[in-house]
């Protein structure tokens, strides 16, 4: 894996946990990292095993966006549309097309980029002290990697405005308010809690659940004709999965159903 040392990448019970591991940076993205993150979420993808993922950074933060350090001095226009395009759109639309649910376990800030990450997640889960800045108008630049399509999909665009153009940072309280979060729960727990999360999830019906993503993603933008056209089409499909045929034996024989993700 590309720059083996800051992503981490690892399997058990079914979840797959991806660390950003740069602590000394605050979890700061270079391009190697992007490279790193994508081919994780990659390989959760193609890993029959793998039925959820978790998303968290390395110690006092989750990620503090780019780390500007890798450009000498001002980044020029075409060196920042090639960074964007060619790193951040891949790495995020890999989470996008994973057809398993992502979980974001936010400690520290998540910053710039850094918000963009956990805002493409499907799910949120904060520590209580963790926070999410949209820093972007504060170096006067303007959202990017995904964070304007995600941001006003989630808030709405006034209040999406509002948090872009305001810079402000923004408490998990007030995430789990606005609806940019999922749960909050304490610093001390915050992994323990989110890996109980996506294990819960990991036994669920992993490809009806990939369905569910795709139908809901779309839904935002299609006509509900659309919609409706789409969620027969995955109906169709799932109700010939193994998974659809177990919760319904589960259901008439008064049972909890064991989805295999199949």
């Amino acid at each position: 894996m590309a720059e083996e040392t800051a992503v981490i990448y690892a399997v058990d019970q079914g979840v797959a946990t991806i660390t950003l591991n740069r602590p000394h940076r605050r979890n700061a993205f270079t391009q190697e990292m992007l490279q790193g993150l994508r081919h994780s979420f990659t390989c959760a993808g193609e890993d029959a095993s793998v039925r959820a993922v978790l998303v968290t950074g390395a110690g006092k933060g989750f990620c503090a966006g780019q780390d500007l350090s890798i450009f000498d001095g001002i980044p020029q226009p075409e060196d920042v549309r090639t960074v964007v395009l060619d790193f951040y759109r891949p790495m995020i639309e890999s989470i996008v097309n994973l057809k398993k649910p992502v979980i974001a376990a936010i400690n520290g800030v998540a910053a710039g980029a850094g918000a963009s990450l956990a805002l493409a997640c499907d799910l949120r889960i904060m520590a209580h002290d963790a926070s999410i800045l949209m820093a972007f108008s504060n170096i006067g630049l303007v959202p990017d990697a995904g964070a304007s399509w995600f941001l006003t999909r989630l808030v709405g665009y006034s209040r999406a405005y509002e948090i872009a153009a305001l810079g402000e940072r923004i408490s998990a309280e007030r995430s789990l308010e606005l609806g940019l979060t999922n749960w909050v729960t304490g610093a001390d727990t915050l992994v323990e809690d989110a890996l109980s999360r996506a294990r819960q999830l990991a036994e669920r019906p992993t490809v009806a659940l990939g369905m569910t993503k795709a139908a809901l993603l779309q839904a935002t933008e299609a006509t509900l004709d659309a919609t409706i056209l789409l969620e027969a089409t995955l109906q169709a499909q799932a109700v010939a999965t193994a998974d659809h045929r177990e919760g319904v034996l589960a259901f008439v024989e008064k049972r909890t159903p064991r989805f295999r993700g199949q």
